[in-house]
C-alpha cells in the first residue's frame, strides 16, 4: 500500500518538505503526497514587511502551489484545517469560501497515513485593549497587501494635503526592525514616483519595545549599531516601553504618556495558533506542540515542525522559532519519510543554529554567523551582511526549484528592475 503522508502548510518549512519528498517519494510512486493550505500561492515570511512596503511585488515573487505541485510531484488541497480525525486518521478541511462567503467547496476529509503540521505561528496581542481592532499585524499575505494598499492611500492623502506622515511600530525584533526601514526606504522611493510632497524628514517612524533593548537574538553591540543606523534614518526608537492600551490614532503606554500615529504595527511577538489546543495532542503551556527528538508529537502518525511545536534543545530550552529552523526540520523529515517508507527507524534531529541577520533595507544589514572557522561567531555588518541576507532567500529558491532555476529567477529579477517601477505602486 502507498503511503500516504499529508503536509498542513506550506510555509517555509511545509513547502520544502512537499518538494523534497515528491521528488524523492512522490515521483516514484512510493508514496502519495499533500499538502494543504489555506492560500494558493506562497511567500517567503521573512519578506511579508517587504511586501508590506512595495518593495517586492507578490505577485511576481509568489510560488502558485498548484503549478509547483504538478512540478515536483505532490498534490494541493486549497483549504483550512478545522481539525483532525484521530480514530479515523483523517484530516478535516473546512468548507472554503470566497471574499464575499459564498461557499466554493464544501468541508472535506483527508486519510492519511502520516500527517505533518506545519501550520506557523500568530501574532501575539497579550489581551492588550484595542490591539486586534487597530492594529495591522504581518502574520500573513493578505494582511501585508492590506498594510500595503492602506500604506499608500495614507502616503497619497498626506501628499495631496502636504501632511507629515506617523506610523508607530510596536516590537523591537527582526520584523519591527526590518520594516521601519523599508518604510524609510518607500517614502524615498514615492517622493520619485510624484509625491513631491512627501519627504523622510516628514516622516515620523517610532519604533517601540518593551524590553531594555532592540534585537535580543543578537549581541548587543549588533543590537546598539542597528538602534543607530535606524535613528540615522530618523526613525524614532523607544525601549522600555510597554504598551497597555491601543486606540484609534494613538496609543497608551504604561507610564501614561501618548504615542499618536496614523498606522499601527503590531510585531510584539507570536504565539501558537488557537486550533491546536483542540486536536487532544500534548501542548505546552503556550500551546504548542510537544515534539519529541524525531519532532514526533503524542501522536505516532502526527508529526510538528516550525513555529507551531516545541522541539526540545537541550535542557528547559526548545529550537528557536525561526526559518532556518523550519528548513532544516524539513530536511530531517524528508529523511525520515524515506526511512519509514523502507521500515528504518527515524533518526533524531540535531539543530544547527547558523546564525541570525537582519535587513535595513537597502541601507545595511547586521548579524552574526555561527560557527566561524575558527569555531565561534562572526560578526558581520554592512554590505557583506547585506548580501548573505539576500542569500538566505537564494537557498529557500534553491530548495524549491534547484539552483539552474533560482539563477534564472535572478537574472529575470535583475531585467524587472530595469523594466518595472522599484515600488510596487498599486
Amino acid at each position: 500500500m502507498t503511503m500516504r503522508i499529508v503536509i498542513v502548510g506550506g510555509g517555509a518549512g511545509g513547502l520544502p518538505l512537499a518538494t523534497y519528498l515528491g521528488r524523492s517519494l512522490g515521483k516514484k510512486g512510493r508514496a502519495h503526497i499533500s499538502l494543504v493550505d489555506s492560500s494558493a500561492s506562497h511567500i517567503w515570511k521573512p519578506r511579508y514587511h517587504e511586501v508590506a512596503t512595495g518593495a517586492i511585488d507578490a505577485d511576481l515573487d509568489a510560488v502558485d502551489y498548484r503549478a509547483h505541485a504538478y512540478q515536483n510531484h505532490y498534490h494541493f488541497f486549497l483549504g483550512a484545517m478545522s481539525g483532525v480525525d484521530r480514530k479515523q486518521r483523517q484530516l478535516i478541511l473546512a468548507a472554503h469560501t470566497d471574499k464575499e462567503g459564498k461557499q466554493i467547496l464544501p468541508e472535506r476529509r483527508l486519510d492519511y497515513d502520516y500527517l505533518v503540521l506545519a501550520i506557523g505561528s500568530v501574532g501575539n496581542d497579550f489581551g492588550i485593549p484595542g490591539v486586534k481592532e487597530h492594529c495591522f499585524f504581518l502574520d500573513t499575505r493578505q494582511q501585508a497587501d492590506r498594510f500595503h494598499d492602506t500604506f499608500l492611500n495614507y502616503c497619497l492623502q498626506a501628499n495631496y494635503e502636504d501632511k507629515p506622515i506617523s506610523i508607530a511600530i510596536v516590537g523591537g525584533g527582526a520584523t519591527g526592525v526590518e520594516l521601519a526601514a523599508e518604510l524609510h526606504h518607500a517614502v524615498s522611493l514615492l517622493k520619485q514616483y510624484g509625491h513631491d510632497n512627501l519627504d523622510r524628514k516628514r516622516l515620523n517612524v517610532q519604533l517601540l519595545e518593551a524590553g531594555p533593548r532592540l534585537l535580543p537574538a543578537l549581541k548587543e553591540t549588533l543590537a546598539a549599531n542597528a538602534q543607530q543606523e535606524l535613528e540615522r534614518m530618523g526613525v524614532e526608537v523607544k525601549v522600555s516601553t510597554m504598551v497597555k492600551e491601543v486606540h484609534h490614532g494613538y496609543m497608551v503606554t504604561e507610564d501614561g504618556s501618548l504615542v499618536e500615529a496614523g498606522l499601527q504595527v503590531w510585531a510584539a511577538g507570536i504565539k501558537a495558533p488557537p486550533l491546536l489546543a483542540d486536536l487532544d495532542l500534548e501542548t505546552t503551556r503556550g500551546n504548542l506542540l510537544k515534539v519529541n527528538s524525531t519532532l514526533q508529537t503524542s501522536d505516532p502518525h502526527i508529526y510538528a515542525m516550525g513555529d507551531c511545536c516545541a522541539c526540545p534543545l537541550g535542557e528547559d530550552r526548545i529550537v528557536p522559532p525561526r526559518a532556518q529552523s523550519a528548513q532544516q526540520q524539513a530536511q530531517h523529515l524528508a529523511k525520515t519519510f524515506r526511512r519509514l517508507q523502507v521500515g528504518e527507524t527515524p533518526k533524531a534531529f540535531q539543530y544547527r543554529d547558523r546564525g541570525s541577520l537582519v535587513s535595513l533595507s537597502s541601507y545595511s544589514a547586521l548579524g552574526q554567523l555561527m560557527g566561524s572557522l575558527r569555531g565561534g561567531n562572526f560578526f558581520v555588518e554592512g554590505w557583506l551582511a547585506r548580501m548573505m541576507y539576500v542569500s538566505l532567500y537564494r537557498m529557500h529558491q534553491a530548495a524549491l526549484y534547484g539552483w539552474p532555476r533560482t539563477l534564472m529567477l535572478l537574472l529575470a529579477g535583475r531585467f524587472n528592475r530595469l523594466l518595472r517601477p522599484r515600488l510596487k505602486l498599486h
